[in-house]
């Protein structure tokens, strides 16, 4: 690495790992984009290599950020490792002080930068891969080696959830610095958007998430056909890939379930959280959810699956049930029959954000520990740290 600025100078910083920006599919791309722009904004040279095709046109520049493309073969993991293989030939050749990577699979190809050049690399590990229903046993075993190589291989480990800094510790020995999600604040700015879903305001539950086995749409929709409404359920998302899954869910969905794809347009998917009756959050694999803190962020009445990942988020603005189909059908019926509970948890949800997961604190992680792998320089000895303040966490809602 060569003209390493000082602490708090501009710095000038590659963000690897993902499909790219503007975001148009998932966690990994809304982080990367809010983080780069305000990154930016803060003064710092910032650029987030991206797949071809992720925006029309393949433009060079996003709100300040220089965006670079690089070839990949297609695939649910080939694409990630080839992406990622590409960008980083590509970076290393540049003058980076720091280069910020998405996802733990992609720690074993942050070692071509080890290997070729002495430029800091901090990564965010996300979620546990390996847990996740739709890899098989080969695909399960390189994530649990790409976790092994992440620590071994990168300077810096962002952990987005407490939970996932524990296991980290717990697995493999290694500290991580916590900086978690974030989300907007804010209720409905064009209402009549609802409109072109052939939808009213609060005439259906909401989810939102790719249409994969551990995010658990299967069990929702099974759960609302047992619940007697005239409310419809609404699913955002695809596959993302040519999927049975997803393909046998739609086959036996019914008429009240609205399969209405990903959305993209501006501004529509916030409208969708703010009209909601509720929104149900299926996720049971992973670290802070960016889909679960948006509909806290809008003011949705939410149900979430009772994991650790998910309790540590909503705490108490959220109403818990089992992977279970009869009791998320239970607690769908408790919020249908109790206005006085549905309002308190749209109050409270918002609230949650505003304390724990604001974007601009989330930045203020981010530009934190690139500063300090830059001053640290190579390969310097990590340690725990909490870059980012989070209240104690507390019991979430009560089921009873």
């Amino acid at each position: 690495m060569t003209g390493s600025p000082r602490m708090g100078h501009k710095l000038r910083v590659g963000i690897l790992g993902t499909r790219g920006i503007p975001a148009h599919y998932g966690g990994f791309e809304t982080c990367a984009e809010e983080v780069s722009v305000g990154l930016v904004a803060r003064g710092h040279d910032v650029t987030v290599y991206c797949r071809r095709g992720n925006a029309p046109g393949d433009p060079v520049e996003y709100k300040g950020v220089r965006l670079r493309y690089r070839s990949h073969f297609a695939g649910k993991a080939s694409g990630t490792l080839t992406h990622a293989l590409t960008c980083t030939w590509d970076a290393i050749r540049r003058d980076f002080d720091v280069l910020l990577y998405f996802n733990a699979a992609t720690g074993p190809v942050a070692w071509l930068a080890r290997l070729t050049r002495r430029t800091p690399v901090v990564l965010n590990v996300d979620g546990l891969e390996w847990k996740r229903r739709k890899w098989g046993p080969i695909g399960r075993a390189y994530y649990v080696l790409a976790e092994w190589a992440t620590t071994k291989v990168v300077d810096r480990i962002i952990a987005d959830s407490l939970t996932i800094q524990r296991y980290y510790v717990e697995r493999w020995g290694t500290p991580s610095t916590f900086v978690p999600y974030g989300a907007h604040l804010g209720g409905p700015e064009r209402p009549e958007v609802l409109g072109e879903y052939g939808l009213e305001p609060r005439s259906y539950f909401l989810v939102v998430g790719r249409l994969e086995p551990d995010n658990n749409a299967d069990l929702i929709v099974e759960a609302f056909g047992r619940v007697a409404t005239d409310k419809v359920l609404v699913i955002v998302g695809g596959a993302g890939y040519r999927s049975s899954f997803a393909e046998e869910l739609r086959r036996g969905a019914g008429p009240r379930v609205r399969f209405v794809g990903p959305v993209y347009r501006p501004g529509h998917l916030r409208e969708l959280y703010c009209g909601a009756f509720a929104y149900v959050h299926g996720h049971e694999v992973g670290g802070t959810n960016p889909a679960l803190l948006q509909a806290l962020g809008s003011g949705c009445c939410v149900l979430a699956l009772d994991v650790p990942f998910n309790a540590e988020v909503v705490q108490e603005a959220a109403l818990p049930y089992r992977r279970d189909p009869d009791d998320l059908a239970t607690q769908m019926r408790r919020v249908l029959a109790d206005p006085r509970l549905v309002d308190r948890l749209r109050r409270s949800g918002p609230e949650r954000v505003r304390e724990a997961y604001r974007w601009d604190r989330v930045i203020d992680g981010y530009e934190r520990i690139l500063e300090r792998a830059v001053e640290g320089g190579y390969h310097a000895a990590p340690a725990a740290d909490v870059a980012y303040p989070l209240p104690a966490v507390s019991q979430h809602a009560d089921r009873d």
